[in-house]
């Protein structure tokens, strides 16, 4: 969306902050032992109190309040009482919700615990090149540009980057245009971002994989090659200077 008044600044304001507050409260809930569907129902509770609906139900009978995604999955991943957290394991949760007309988005992932497995340097990297992504986007610049920019930092680290999985323009609904902003080098995509549009930007940092799988359940996004992803996103509001990140509170 654009913001055209004060009233959808705070709007998107409020909204950004109840899926922020969510995630870094989740993220920190997190136990070994714990279920995925667990930690999912204490982040329905949570969007609750904020006043806020969760988006993945509301838009698309996603079965969870949030997507919560461990390890060799990407994205999507549905919550289950099946789903046991371990300590070391690779967690990526991803809150969207809806409040009062208005949608904010944001994810990260983490190690829960004791880093047993190696993946901080992965997690640390996909934040780290978020933040730097975030920089560089102004009124004008070509989406294009800031795909290729990670896609750039992802090599010089030794990653890769998930091809089919993309960042997009929130606001009034969860996906918005543009409908792509990828972590990649499109030569063919001429959109530029404007002044006021709200986006949400993603990492997808990969140890080898370039595209996510849908697995048998219909829903969950993994890799099927052994890597990993670590994946971070931010709500922000473009400018004609340095953005400003809306969901600041979730401490990624």
């Amino acid at each position: 969306m654009s913001i055209t008044s004060p009233v959808e600044l705070d709007g998107m304001q409020a909204v950004s902050e109840a899926v922020g507050l969510t995630l870094k409260q989740m993220r920190d809930y997190a136990r070994p032992g714990m279920t995925t569907l667990e930690l999912d129902e204490y982040g329905g509770e949570l969007l609750r109190q904020y006043g806020a609906r969760p988006a993945p139900k509301l838009a698309y009978d996603f079965p969870g309040n949030t997507c919560i995604s461990l390890n060799h999955q990407i994205a999507h991943g549905i919550p289950t009482d099946k789903a046991i957290l371990q300590e070391g394991d690779l967690v990526n949760i991803d809150v969207s919700a809806e409040l009062d007309g208005f949608w904010g988005d944001n994810g990260g992932s983490f190690v829960l615990g004791n880093d047993l497995h190696g993946h901080n340097a992965l997690v640390e990297a996909s934040k780290h090149i978020l933040h730097q992504a975030i920089q560089q986007i102004r009124d004008s610049v070509r989406i294009a540009h800031i795909g290729r920019f990670i896609e750039s930092e992802a090599r010089k680290m030794g990653y890769t980057v998930i091809r089919n999985l993309v960042g997009h323009g929130v606001g009034r609904s969860l996906h918005e245009p543009p409908g792509s902003i990828p972590c990649f080098y499109d030569r063919f995509l001429r959109t530029r971002f404007r002044e006021n549009s709200v986006v949400a930007v993603e990492t997808f940092i990969s140890t080898g994989a370039r595209f996510a799988q849908e697995t048998a359940d219909g829903w969950t996004l993994a890799t099927d090659d052994g890597s990993f992803v670590a994946q971070h996103e931010h709500t922000i509001l473009v400018t004609d200077g340095l953005p400003r990140i809306l969901t600041t509170a979730n401490g990624i």
